[in-house]
């Protein structure tokens, strides 16, 4: 029979339950979200918020009775530590149970729990949150007077974007003219330079070349006494093999006689 029955004794003994849940709550305070079926996030819900509301006094004696709960060091740690100080302006509702369809086996009906504070998604959805509008009462008129207004921001907006573009284009202008004019000015100084160098090379090989015409000229024209010296040796040896080709013409005939002798 199951009379005063007042929560779910999930088909199992009380010891067996009160360690199912330990262990579930010390996986929920560690990892901040767990998947089990509905009933037992339900059971675990009414199990674990009594005790996240006991760690907001963090004293030796709420220690010790969280510990008699959850028999785990670092659960205790964890919970005392991160989760109190994260939850300590919400006044209760610190799980949130997400259901998420059948099983597959036995077609138990399966859900996430999850602490509230840990889901970030959720909490940045709801800082940007929708966009309130306001409406007033008054008519057309007043309708169509926040058109017109409107309608002269926007035609301001497009002014103050059509003369800032002009300004860009202006600014643009006046950089490529500077621009320009740096360029012709570093033409000019390149070209100088470029002809700088020819005129020294052209001057200097002028300079060279008379010298060498000089050099030429002292060899080629020697002094009055030197030529009178060449002349008297050249007519030195024009006369000696004259006197040497006499006796050459003597000893022909002789050489002449003795071979009619022999015949």
């Amino acid at each position: 029979m199951r009379h005063g029955k007042r929560f779910n004794h999930l088909s199992r003994t009380s010891a067996h339950r009160k360690a199912m849940l330990a262990n579930m709550a010390s996986s929920l305070i560690i990892h901040k979200r767990i998947k089990t079926t509905v009933a037992k996030a339900k059971a675990l819900r009414t199990y674990i918020e009594p005790l996240i509301t006991k760690s907001k006094t963090d004293s030796t004696h709420s220690r010790r009775v969280v510990f008699s709960y959850l028999n785990d060091k670092d659960a205790v740690t964890e919970l005392f530590r991160e989760i109190s100080v994260k939850v300590a302006d919400r006044p209760g509702g610190y799980t949130r149970i997400i259901k998420i369809g059948a099983r597959m086996g036995d077609n138990a009906e399966m859900a996430l729990i999850e602490l509230v504070d840990y889901n970030e998604n959720l909490l940045d959805a709801k800082a940007k949150g929708p966009k309130k509008t306001r409406r007033r009462r008054g008519g057309k008129k007043q309708e169509e007077g926040a058109e017109v207004a409107e309608q002269a921001v926007e035609t301001a907006e497009e002014a103050v974007e059509d003369a800032s573009e002009e300004e860009k284009e202006g600014a643009a202008a006046e950089t490529t003219e500077e621009v320009k004019e740096e360029a012709e000015a570093e033409e000019v100084k390149i070209e100088e330079v470029k002809e700088e160098p020819k005129e020294e090379v052209k001057e200097e090989p002028k300079a060279e070349e008379v010298k060498i015409e000089e050099v030429k000229e002292e060899e080629v024209k020697p002094t009055s006494a030197e030529a009178t010296v060449d002349k008297e040796a050249v007519a030195e040896v024009k006369e000696e093999p004259e006197e040497e080709e006499k006796p050459a013409s003597d000893e022909a005939p002789e050489d002449e006689e003795k071979k009619d002798k022999k015949e």
